[in-house]
């Protein structure tokens, strides 16, 4: 029984040394060469071979300039900014791209409160006002500062009947103010605002000053 069984798994292991090595007919493992593999691949031709060049990242390119096309006005401008803006654009621009256009700025006409002692004085009067449902804007005339506007108007009527309103609302503080004066002056206009005319335009900056070119209103 013992040399059955002895005989037994020398047969087996012939056999399976037979069927690793490839030599039963129709039998044994799938060879893993190279030719084998590529015949596994989806698309084994469509493979390329790239240089460090074309491996390597893009290089970022400065975006383009946004194409404007529309008006854009800078001011207001004194009459003698004007006067060298009117040289300055007569050598940068052609004629039919900019004009100079006499401007009147009405008088602005607040409801206003204050001054105020402190930062924290006027944090108090803003929770006040807002507990009474009421909106305020922040003052532009830093000499009407620490102080809040309860609205702005073109004509001293206009904010006197809005005082009014407010009064009846519980505002008992407030007093009509003129935050500035009517203001004359010129306002610069550029027409076909384009790509090529904005970058000519950079050469005014000087006489712009701290005023910027914004689309037209």
């Amino acid at each position: 029984m013992l040399r059955i069984a002895v005989l037994s798994l020398l047969l087996l292991n012939i056999l399976y040394f037979a069927w690793s090595e490839g030599r039963l007919p129709g039998l044994g493992p799938e060879q893993q060469t190279e030719p084998q593999r590529l015949g596994q691949q989806l698309n084994p031709n469509a493979i390329q071979l790239l240089s460090e060049q074309e491996t390597a990242p893009p290089v970022a390119t400065p975006a383009a300039v946004s194409k404007v096309n529309g008006c854009l006005q800078a001011g207001l401008f004194s009459e003698e900014q004007g006067a060298q803006l009117r040289s300055a654009l007569a050598s940068t621009l052609p004629s039919d791209t900019w004009t100079l256009i006499p401007v009147v700025e009405a008088a602005r006409w607040i409801v206003y409160m204050g001054k105020y002692a402190s930062p924290e004085v006027l944090a108090r009067k803003r929770a006040e006002l807002a507990s009474l449902d009421l909106q305020f804007e922040p003052i532009q005339n830093p000499e009407l500062q620490l102080g809040l506007s309860l609205g702005a108007y073109d004509t001293q009527a206009a904010a006197r009947s809005a005082l009014e309103k407010l009064g009846r609302r519980g505002v008992r503080t407030a007093q009509v103010l003129q935050e500035r004066p009517e203001v004359r002056g010129i306002m610069l206009r550029l027409t076909g605002a384009d790509d090529e005319l904005l970058i000519r335009s950079n050469n005014l900056k000087p006489m712009l000053g701290d005023k910027d070119l914004a689309p037209c209103k």
